[in-house]
């Protein structure tokens, strides 16, 4: 078993496992200082390429992306969202899952459930690629975004799918949108870790999108925490900059390259 998993499953009940996304190398080697697990997610899609869901990126998209963000990676997990079609079956599972390894060196793929594809998650972990599996809302296959986990029936639907998809060889899994109820028992009854997004401090560790946290993407919702709006400093610097330009204050002779003034 790769040592960054076996340090994932080490946390569990002890110490929060912290987690970002990251679609570039700069980014990734800031977050590399800080994070346990950096995620190359399928929201990329709708962070960099403004599509309204998840569902246009492709494997090459996710290869591109990753292949950049591991250049910035020594000491996090790197684990890598299976895009939207890329597992609908098991032969095309493990043929992409197999590429992404091979072409990006990441160390492990996510994979959303439908409920129906424990046997995909059982064939990739067989064949050596740990897995990490993700239950609530999942965007890859649900188009209503509501909190899931609120009644009790619910709940033991959501506890039953998570403990399939560890019996299916999952070394962690995310809840998003759950209720608190319903993260805490699935978090308590399982032995792999459990990572939360909108599902409440009950869970072994949390994850957002980087550009969300940062106030870079416009998607806010509840769950979300704003810690800095670098649309706002981004804007500042652009508008500085434009005026340094037309008023000629910009280049100044300490930009220059030879250390004079340019002649015409």
């Amino acid at each position: 078993m790769n040592k960054k998993i076996k340090k994932i499953l080490a946390k569990k009940n002890k110490t929060k496992i912290v987690s970002l996304t990251a679609y570039s190398k700069n980014i990734a080697k800031i977050l590399d200082k800080y994070v346990d697990i950096v995620l190359v997610g399928d929201s990329m899609a709708n962070v960099l390429y403004a599509h309204k869901n998840t569902h246009r990126i492709s494997l090459e998209n996710i290869i591109q992306h990753t292949s950049s963000v591991k250049k910035g990676i020594k000491n996090s997990l790197l684990v890598v969202d299976m895009p939207k079609g890329s597992y609908d079956n098991l032969k095309i599972a493990r043929n992409n899952a197999k590429l992404l390894i091979k072409k990006t060196g990441c160390d492990a793929v996510k994979i959303e459930s439908n409920k129906n594809n424990f046997k995909i998650i059982k064939l990739l972990t067989k064949n050596k690629i740990p897995v990490m599996g993700h239950i609530g809302y999942t965007p890859q296959f649900k188009k209503k975004f509501k909190v899931e986990g609120v009644t009790k029936f619910e709940t033991m639907k959501l506890l039953k799918e998570a403990k399939q998809i560890q019996e299916a060889g999952a070394f962690s899994i995310v809840l998003e949108c759950l209720s608190p109820k319903s993260a805490k028992l699935i978090t308590n009854e399982l032995n792999i870790p459990t990572i939360g997004i909108g599902s409440s401090t009950l869970c072994d560790g949390q994850i957002l999108v980087t550009d969300d946290m940062l106030g870079l993407s416009g998607f806010y919702p509840k769950f979300v925490k704003k810690y800095v709006n670098l649309n706002r400093i981004i804007e500042n610097a652009v508008k500085k900059y434009t005026k340094e330009v037309k008023l000629n204050k910009f280049p100044t002779i300490n930009n220059f390259l030879n250390g004079k003034r340019n002649r015409r």
